[in-house]
């Protein structure tokens, strides 16, 4: 697993409270879903970035990143690991702070990416396991 203690701590506590989620849908029986309710609780915003463009949790949703008309600080990446590096790629464009990798989504080559742009990042890793740990 990349992202270490530091990395996780400034990316949930230091680098901003706006999260763009990838994959987020009004499905509750998605794991996106419930993590989303988590962050929300721990004082983020959540933005749903589905085709689909559905409201979640309250926040509109928007289909792809470039369509968020405010600036993200985190996106996380609900996707399969064959789809996640160009969302990553996408995240850099748009001038994001960090990307997360949910668990089970790895891509090597998009964490060497990400991070030689600049931006912090985890893979396969779980904001909603790992901020209450923050304590």
């Amino acid at each position: 697993m990349d992202g270490d203690a530091a990395t996780i701590r400034k990316i949930l506590t230091d680098l901003g409270d706006t999260w763009a989620v990838v994959g987020l849908s009004t499905n509750r029986g998605r794991a996106a879903y419930g993590v989303a309710e988590v962050l929300q609780r721990y004082g983020k915003r959540v933005v749903p970035v589905h085709p689909k463009a559905e409201t979640v949790h309250g926040e509109q949703g928007y289909a792809t990143l470039a369509d968020i008309p405010f600036p993200v600080d985190v996106v996380d990446v609900f996707v399969n690991s064959d789809l996640a590096g160009p969302v990553a790629d996408d995240a850099v464009r748009i001038g994001a702070r960090a990307v997360w990798f949910q668990l089970g989504v790895v891509d090597e080559e998009a964490y060497d990416r990400t991070r030689a742009a600049g931006l912090d990042m985890v893979m396969d890793r779980c904001p909603a396991i790992e901020i209450p740990r923050l304590g």
